[in-house]
């Protein structure tokens, strides 16, 4: 089925809209046992395959390449799902078409440059095919924005998002940190694109990947972008975070699908919405204060090494100093600042005395 005769999976008529294969284009047998096992879940709608993979070392694996679109073209013919794969540059796109593509995808790190991105657009100027944007790597909602309008200007009318979280240095938790109130800030200013969460690239490991997926479903997206893999523990990239087709199977299976508020009054909804965005930014405030006792405790051992007493009066007062700065910047007020950067200090230094009493 082509992206031209079926335009429904960037439509809200099946949600969620489910795309999953391997991270990686491995071998012809690989791409094809994954996606027969994959069809036989009936839970997957838009197969995908890496075929050029943007890796940040040199010596890693950076797809098969071309040779891995005929694979890729197999599956389309003999399978029957529609298919997608990523594209870098002009070139990708003119062979990717070549082969009868049906739906492309922008990665994260192509994403982040502008004259990338519009070459990409270029190379698709008269072309009727449905395009995929994934988040910029640096939390920059303009820059996610400012890629579909390059598309959109050269023609392309089908054009979805895909959220994959966010570089974070010193995250622990998280291979990309969701950062959810980046991806519902997109959602609101761009309510007409439908919008794909990717578990995978956010989560980074098996053992997260439904919990992020249903808070995705519970945020109201459009669909998952997951990884599937005959045998996970041997792929050739990220391998970690590549689950069986017939796991992927029973998390969708498992989901819960909550109801749009369409029968509710306009300011409940309203609220509601709201609400989960609190919620969500909750969870960001406690991750990022969990990053920075981590450091804090770090200090506490290099102040025990040292003989350095815990509290010092001139670093306290240029954090207090900068904290009322940096509320009125914001609109916050400053005795609620003072107030919070209080209770982090005293954190801090329950923190440093428990290394200090214990090491």
């Amino acid at each position: 089925m082509s992206a031209k005769k079926e335009k429904t999976w960037l439509t809200r008529t099946k949600r969620p809209i489910v795309i999953a294969g391997p991270c990686s284009a491995e071998s012809e047998n690989q791409v094809m046992e994954t996606a027969k096992r994959l069809k036989t879940t009936g839970k997957v709608d838009i197969y995908r395959a890496g075929i050029w993979k943007p890796r940040t070392r040199p010596n890693s694996f950076e797809g098969v390449g071309v040779v891995g679109l005929p694979w890729v073209k197999r599956v389309k013919e003999e399978v029957g799902f529609p298919v997608t794969v990523e594209v870098a540059k002009a070139s990708h796109v003119e062979q990717a078409l070549s082969f009868g593509i049906d739906i492309l995808w922008i990665g994260a790190r192509t994403t982040v440059n502008p004259f990338a991105v519009q070459e990409i657009a270029d190379a698709l100027r008269g072309v009727d095919i449905p395009v995929l944007v994934k988040n910029p790597i640096n939390p920059d909602v303009a820059l996610w924005i400012g890629g579909i309008e390059r598309l959109e200007k050269a023609g392309i009318k089908e054009v979805g998002a895909i959220h994959r979280g966010f570089s974070n240095h010193g995250e622990k938790y998280y291979r990309n940190r969701p950062q959810w109130h980046i991806a519902l800030e997109f959602k609101n200013k761009r309510p007409d694109i439908p919008l794909i969460n990717d578990p995978s690239h956010i989560c980074g490991r098996r053992d997260i990947l439904q919990d992020v997926g249903q808070k995705a479903m519970d945020l109201d997206f459009d669909g998952l972008m997951i990884e599937s893999h005959i045998d996970p523990d041997n792929a050739w990239s990220d391998a970690k975070q590549q689950i069986t087709p017939e796991t992927l199977g029973q998390m969708i299976t498992e989901m819960a699908l909550r109801q749009d508020f369409e029968d509710v009054l306009p300011m409940q909804g309203e609220l509601d919405y709201l609400r989960s965005e609190i919620n969500h930014l909750d969870d960001e405030l406690i991750n990022i204060l969990g990053n920075r006792m981590a450091v804090a405790r770090k200090i506490g051992s290099y102040k025990k090494d040292n003989n350095m007493t815990i509290y010092q009066p001139k670093r306290w007062k240029n954090i207090m100093d900068k904290g009322s700065k940096l509320a009125e910047t914001n609109q916050l007020s400053d005795d609620f600042i003072k107030a919070l950067f209080e209770a982090i200090h005293i954190e801090s230094i329950n923190q440093q005395e428990k290394i200090f009493k214990n090491k």
